[in-house]
């Protein structure tokens, strides 16, 4: 669901990236104050795992277009919404900066439409009002796949707004949202399915490390943290080297439904910022340097935004 340069208008892309940018002060404030420095490790290295699972898009049959998860659901089972909110933001902008997957002009409409959509409706909204732990696998994989449906639709009306608004007239609203609407159902089953089945199988050997009907994130043993983090690294490492090898060749499903409406997948050549040096994930190593890149960038980040909340609690206290 990356949007390209040429699907937004400059007035669209400043609201888009005002309002993504005030979610990440948000965002960053929310984690700072929550003193959790535990979480920091476990924010990088499920970013890094997320940055590979949403390289490897897989087919939607009998459609000839294909989907990858957004993952912010997932993320916020782990983590609390701003913590998955923050994490995914990350992984949008190392893919659009370093990979030229998605527009810069459009990063705040793709931070809005993927990041918040996920992290800060779908998972508060629909799957922590219906999970308490422990809980059934069968609720697990309700509330995932009612909360991955309602992000991916959400996300699939954004995009078509934003075009609407941005005056691209060869994609029409109603026309466009026939086949938006659908082929991101499709996507949003398939990703609330896995994301149910990675949480259940956590839930069974180390509940405390998901988050709570509240939304904060028990710590849980050293040891369980350990393994948790260990899991998703290599999970990662798999899924970013056999990327090349195990993922369709077919549209996504914004692009497939571009090309239904307009007859083209994209509308205009897509733009490359300076600093992609990879785009379109050329080489073998893209998944893994993209994976490293998105682990240093929130290692880097929360650990200045804790330095500086505890720099200001100090100077308050003295």
């Amino acid at each position: 669901m990356h949007m390209a340069d040429a699907l937004v208008s400059p007035p669209v892309a400043a609201v888009a990236g005002v309002a993504a940018a005030s979610l990440l002060v948000i965002a960053t404030r929310k984690v700072a104050r929550s003193r959790r420095s535990d979480i920091i490790p476990m924010m990088g290295v499920m970013g890094a795992f997320v940055f590979a699972a949403q390289m490897i898009n897989f087919s939607i049959p009998g459609t000839g277009s294909s989907g990858h998860i957004i993952g912010g659901v997932l993320l916020a089972a782990f983590l609390g919404p701003w913590a998955a909110y923050l994490t995914l933001c990350s992984v949008l902008i190392v893919q659009c900066l370093v990979f030229a997957d998605g527009g810069l002009m459009a990063l705040g409409c793709n931070m809005i439409n993927m990041a918040a959509m996920s992290t800060l409706v779908g998972y508060p909204l629909i799957y922590r009002p219906l999970i308490k732990y422990p809980s059934s696998t069968g609720r697990i994989m309700c509330a995932s796949v009612l909360a991955c449906v309602l992000s991916l639709e959400a996300g699939a009306l954004l995009v078509s707004a934003e075009t609407v608004a941005s005056g691209i007239t060869a994609l029409p609203l109603g026309k466009f949202l026939m086949f938006m609407l659908p082929i991101h159902l499709a996507i949003g089953i398939c990703e609330g399915v896995a994301t149910g089945l990675v949480v259940a199988f956590v839930q069974r050997y180390n509940a405390p490390l998901l988050t709570d009907s509240a939304g904060t994130t028990a710590a849980g043993t050293s040891a369980g943290r350990r393994r948790v983090l260990w899991g998703f690294g290599i999970a990662a490492l798999v899924l970013a080297v056999a990327f090349t090898w195990i993922a369709s060749a077919n549209p996504d499903g914004l692009e497939w439904s571009i090309e239904k409406v307009a007859g083209v997948a994209e509308l205009a050549p897509a733009s490359v910022p300076a600093t992609a040096f990879m785009p379109d994930y050329e080489s073998h190593f893209a998944g893994i340097v993209g994976g490293v890149l998105v682990m240093i960038t929130l290692w880097a980040v929360t650990m200045l935004m804790f330095r500086h909340r505890r720099q200001t609690v100090s100077r308050r206290i003295k």
